[in-house]
């Protein structure tokens, strides 16, 4: 069986990097699955980038004018959407060509068109398209918020600050909704939650989606501890309180809540404090955001060592997210498959990872002392950090994943 997995890349963001292990996964199997991106990072033969510098930009540049005139001439938004306008040929492609299944991931500014996709089917291809967030059931936006509008047809865009029903979001709805009318495209959520908004919304509460969730090497996380923490200027000697992303003070990662929970376990439980350490590791564009944290804590930056990162997982008691939307936190389960009981909000995938007051802790949203209130119950929790490991393995790990893409597939040839 051959598998072309397209995706915007192979490592540079979370939809990339689990595409990816995907693709290892599959081939593990002994599927031939290779990627077709618009940025390669790795040094994989498997992995082919499509067009040339030049056209990559031009494409890039053109859907964001687009939106850039639709939006009032924002810089604030202009990349909460997109379009899906302009692309490459992808059906031309000798993988794309050779392949049995095409599997379409995170294929936005300027890799695929709406239009494009069609021409995967006139080619005779089965489509499946594996959803990393929201944007395939709105209009435009990846993550709707408090919008409900995709439930009907988008129009009046609270991201491009609109007022008129027939807007830039309504008529790229209308472009979804003539493609996923024409193409038999079978869809992949990667959580739950992710499935109900589809089930929600108008684009697809009719069309068939499979929840298939991501490929993590769970193997490669042990609940031992390896390594030395010094390095990371992190304290042995402390119960540790991980929070990782790739850019921790994006708004969407609610750090601001992390901060106000910390703060009150240090007010209200200075004994805890004391035996406590947060750690936070990731980018910052404004590292100052820190400081009003009175709990003690160190920020690593970003940790592109493997072998830190897992040990730093492996020595931490907790591993807390208080992103207000996440689509399948990768985070949380590295962590338990690390041994480390999750803390975190419940709007999003985290309930496929988490069984409140079992393996973790579920806070009211938005709520930062019941996040305080969870981080006290997980540190004093008596969870078997084993049982952690094995759970996450039978539900997230890449084989398991893996088995049921090729059997998703099997169907659809």
């Amino acid at each position: 069986m051959k598998v072309a997995l397209i995706c915007n890349s192979d490592l540079l963001g979370g939809a990339a990097v689990v595409t990816y292990r995907l693709m290892q996964a599959l081939r593990h199997q002994g599927v031939d699955a290779r990627m077709i991106v618009y940025t390669k990072l790795s040094n994989s033969s498997e992995v082919k980038v499509v067009g040339n510098r030049f056209m990559r930009g031009v494409y890039f540049m053109w859907e964001r004018l687009r939106i850039f005139m639709a939006n009032g001439l924002s810089y604030d938004r202009l990349f909460k959407v997109s379009i899906a306008n302009v692309g490459y040929p992808l059906h031309r492609h000798p993988w794309v060509k050779e392949a049995d299944v095409v599997a379409l991931n995170w294929v936005n500014q300027g890799l695929a068109s709406l239009n494009g996709i069609k021409h995967l089917h006139k080619a005779g291809k089965p489509v499946v398209w594996t959803m990393h967030d929201m944007w395939n059931c709105t209009g435009i936006c990846h993550h709707a918020y408090e919008c409900d509008r995709y439930k009907h047809s988008c129009g009046m865009c609270p991201f491009l600050n609109s007022d008129r029903q027939n807007d830039l979001s309504h008529t790229v709805w209308q472009k979804k909704k003539e493609l996923y009318d024409s193409v038999p495209i079978r869809f992949v959520a990667v959580s739950n939650w992710l499935a109900d908004r589809c089930a929600a919304s108008s684009l697809l509460r009719d069309r068939d989606v499979n929840v298939i969730h991501n490929a993590f090497p769970v193997e490669s996380f042990t609940t031992e501890v390896q390594g030395n923490l010094s390095l990371l200027g992190v304290p042995e000697d402390k119960n540790l309180i991980l929070m990782g992303a790739a850019r921790l003070d994006d708004t969407i990662k609610g750090i601001d809540y992390a901060i106000d929970a910390l703060n009150y376990i240090f007010d209200n439980h200075p004994s805890v404090a004391k035996r406590s350490t947060a750690v936070f590791f990731g980018n910052m564009n404004n590292p100052e955001v820190l400081d009003r944290l009175r709990f003690p804590y160190v920020w690593t930056g970003r940790i592109n060592d493997s072998e830190s990162l897992r040990c730093l997982y492996s020595s931490a008691k907790v591993v807390l997210s208080t992103s207000l939307y996440e689509t399948l936190p990768g985070t949380l389960i590295e962590g338990q498959a690390s041994g480390c009981v999750p803390v975190t909000f419940g709007l999003g995938g985290q309930r496929d990872i988490v069984t409140h007051l079992k393996d973790g802790y579920i806070a009211e949203y938005k709520n930062h002392k019941d996040i305080a209130k969870g981080i006290i119950w997980a540190l004093d929790a008596e969870i078997d950090r084993d049982e952690l490991h094995r759970s996450v393995s039978r539900r997230f790990s890449a084989s398991e994943i893996a088995r049921q893409y090729i059997s998703l597939f099997k169907e659809l040839i």
